[in-house]
């Protein structure tokens, strides 16, 4: 962990909670030296995340949250955790994205990273069941916005029921999906396993990204290296069914040729040594 006394709050919380599950714990004196911060700094990081519920605070420190399988996060809690994952992650992913063609991206706080760098990509097809997303274009379409973009990709919002992470889901999404067909989609997962594959747990959600891949040409998925290992309640697609894996430096060795042995495709972002395989 960096001992830089000029960390932005969401930087120092991204580190501290990523220090708290790799541990398995941490002590408050022991962030304070890391961060070179003060111990009041260190305990509203740990307040901040704890309201978030990633963390449980202890006597002296923190400990991880244990998650049920069918805890969803909301997307505002997401938002905070790995950012600079998910936009190295994002930057490596919109490059893979052909100019004039039909795109997919699914909801979740990296697709919505990436459709950030989407937007100077021209004459793209975009269809997302993610209000986040949608937000995106629909703003660098508005007239006189500051950073506009009139060339901007044409957009379909799907409909549906709203989730915690204001994802739309449900049979009205459903049927819109399965009626279409995407050169490419970029999915964003809550979990990803050798066993369990790609899983939410959120069951309308699950049904949803299950049409999404079955409408691909190409499946992309972005995920950030925390979301390995993690199982959701509802598996919604093999690992298999997986073109590319994006996803940051952070993993660990043994996941990568884990991967590697299961995927045609890995890209590392953010790793100068990483290419796709």
């Amino acid at each position: 962990m960096s001992e830089n006394q000029n960390l932005l709050a969401e930087q120092r919380r991204a580190l501290i909670l990523d220090e708290v599950r790799r541990r398995g714990g941490v002590r408050v004196n022991e962030l304070t030296r890391k961060l070179n911060v003060s111990d009041m700094t260190v305990r509203r990081d740990l307040d901040a995340l704890a309201r978030q519920g990633v963390i449980e605070k202890v006597h002296g420190g923190a400990v991880p949250v244990v998650e049920a399988s069918t805890h969803e996060p909301g997307f505002e809690a997401k938002s905070t955790l790995e950012l600079t994952a998910k936009e190295d992650i994002a930057r490596a992913a919109a490059a893979m994205a052909v100019p004039g063609s039909a795109i997919a991206l699914s909801g979740g706080t990296t697709t919505y990273a990436l459709a950030q760098h989407l937007l100077d990509v021209p004459d793209l097809t975009v269809v997302t069941n993610s209000v986040r997303v949608a937000d995106v274009f629909h703003a660098a379409h508005r007239p006189g916005a500051p950073g506009g973009r009139p060339g901007a990709a044409t957009v379909v919002l799907t409909g549906g029921v709203r989730t915690p992470s204001d994802s739309l889901v449900g049979p009205v999404a459903d049927r819109a999906i399965a009626a279409l067909h995407f050169d490419v989609l970029f999915l964003g997962v809550h979990g990803i396993s050798v066993e369990a594959g790609l899983s939410t747990p959120n069951l309308a959600e699950a049904e949803t990204n299950r049409r999404f891949v079955q409408s691909a040409r190409r499946v992309v998925v972005v995920a950030d290296h925390t979301k390995w290992g993690t199982v959701g309640l509802s598996s919604f697609a093999a690992l298999d069914e997986v073109s590319t894996l994006v996803t940051d430096a952070g993993l660990p060795a043994g996941a990568r040729a884990e991967i590697e042995e299961r995927l045609p495709g890995l890209l590392v972002a953010g790793d100068d040594e990483s290419a796709e395989v």
